[in-house]
């Protein structure tokens, strides 16, 4: 009965969630609640709400003073440089920003925290897509399956998970995994370029200062994209040039952005890109720049995912001493510290409200006993066949108990049945292990996972968008990931 119920509600949320038929943080807080009731324990809400709220309190913790000290470095242009270089490479092309994005979110997944790659990729990129008309869900399903592929380092989690729970050395498990790992960053790569092509003959491309020929300077034709009957509409040089300045962070100004926003609405590249919009990430000229305190801001950045690393402190602990250091230094007047808060108050709302709104989802499951009921009725189901095919069978399972589960519920609670099951039929523990990491690609787009709800709350998506477009993307990468580990004899 609980392993149907489980199913059931999880089914119920992601079908209203995807419908749009209920807002994430109403169906996080109310399917749960009325299958409790449906179970028959209506009267232990309360304290499965509190244990899950507790377990996840910590996390909401990290990620409001996260947002808020990346927020801080956001605006006094720590990472600047990173977007001009980004911005250099795509060259308003909406193949090559689809790629850079799967670039941006690899490099910076390399620090191991998901919400921190969320911030700084969605800061970084968002403005080019707007400005370009691509689409917001390409962004987020490309940036969330390239942070699950590198979620596997050793100090992203998993890995450590796995190594710990099997009682294992995580190098003996994630070294020989890099080449599977590799193929399947490869994969996300490939998918980007195909992706971005698709964006490319949907929206045309821009074309940046420099690139006009003379020749041509008095008019230059962009493909309009399919909405427009396959004809190319003439677009002046001018508007173009002015709206590519804009994107490049080259004389932002009000004068470029009616220019953007005609040449925007002229390819079909859907909303214009005005003030309204955010619009005002890579301004060169906006009032909270702190030029002289740049080399401060990034040796606190590194000292901070240093010690975020190696474990000096709780992650929380070092998010709040450091946005309390951030905002002293950067803006020492009172005032203006209230306006930076002020400034990110809505993302930090929207996250810490869904974190706390996924403690009532996840506390149920848990506390009703839904989860080892659907994880067990999953293990049990396992014909006795595929005994010494455990590694390709943990591999598999991997992908939708993952995305149904925590990692901790997973790696925890499921990993070691799956490891004493194939010990008895002579499978390694190392390959269970090894197995057990490909279907964090499409982890990282859980709805119980709350990193990705700054993404999406940052990208102005819906999460039913995002979970819609990303899930078939995520989970062929985790197969690709799955297969290259067999072809290579790692699992």
């Amino acid at each position: 009965m609980l392993t149907f119920l489980g199913f059931a509600m999880i089914a119920t949320f992601l079908v209203l969630i995807m419908m749009k038929k209920m807002s994430p943080i109403a169906a996080l807080v109310l399917i749960p609640a009325l299958f409790c009731v449906f179970a028959g324990k209506g009267a232990h809400l309360g304290d499965y709400v509190i244990d899950g709220v507790g377990k996840l309190a910590p996390t909401a913790a990290m990620l409001m003073f996260a947002i808020v000290y990346f927020g801080v470095m956001i605006d006094v242009g720590l990472f600047d440089p990173i977007v001009r270089g980004i911005l250099r490479f795509c060259k308003a092309d909406p193949m090559r920003v689809v790629v850079g994005t799967a670039v941006l979110a690899a490099i910076v997944s390399l620090d191991g925290d998901g919400s921190t790659t969320f911030m700084i990729t969605v800061s970084a990129m968002y403005p080019l897509y707007k400005r370009l008309g691509l689409s917001l869900v390409v962004m987020t399903g490309v940036a969330a399956t390239a942070n699950g592929v590198m979620n596997t380092l050793p100090w992203g989690g998993p890995t450590a998970r796995a190594a710990t729970a099997l009682k294992l050395d995580a190098a003996d498990i994630f070294v020989p995994m890099i080449p599977a790992l590799a193929m399947g960053l490869l994969f996300v790569f490939v998918l980007a370029y195909v992706l971005g092509v698709k964006e490319r003959r949907r929206v045309g491309t821009l074309v940046l200062p420099g690139q006009v020929e003379r020749e041509t300077a008095e008019e230059e034709l962009v493909p309009a994209g399919p909405g427009a009957s396959g004809a190319a509409t003439p677009v002046s040089t001018s508007a173009v040039t002015a709206a590519s300045a804009s994107v490049s962070g080259e004389g932002a100004g009000s004068a470029a952005a009616p220019a953007a926003a005609s040449a925007s609405a002229a390819h079909g590249g859907g909303d214009a890109a005005t003030p309204e919009d955010g619009f005002q990430g890579l301004d060169p000229h906006r009032p909270t720049l702190r030029p002289h305190l740049y080399w401060f801001n990034a040796g606190v950045t590194v000292a901070l995912l240093t010690a975020m690393i190696m474990e000096l402190l709780p992650i929380p602990v070092l998010f709040l001493l450091g946005a309390a250091l951030a905002l002293t230094v950067n803006f020492p007047h009172m005032p203006d510290q209230k306006a930076r808060i002020a400034a990110h108050a809505d993302n930090v709302l929207n996250v810490a409200g869904m974190v706390f709104a996924a403690a009532v989802f996840t506390g149920v499951l848990t506390g009703t006993g839904m989860v080892k009921h659907m994880a067990d009725w999953l293990v049990g189901a396992i014909p006795e066949g595929m005994g010494p095919h455990m590694a390709l069978v943990t591999g598999l399972l991997s992908l939708p108990l993952t995305y149904f589960m925590s990692n901790d519920g997973f790696y925890f609670g499921v990993l070691p049945v799956l490891a004493e099951a194939g010990a008895a039929h002579g499978v390694s523990p190392l390959e269970i292990a090894r197995a057990s990491l490909v279907g964090q690609a499409l982890h990282m787009s859980s709805p119980l996972v709350p990193a990705v709800y700054v993404l999406v709350g940052m990208a102005k998506v819906e999460f039913g968008d995002h979970t819609r477009f990303t899930v078939k993307w995520a989970a062929l990468t985790s197969l690709v990931v799955l297969a290259a580990g067999m072809l290579f004899g790692i699992i």
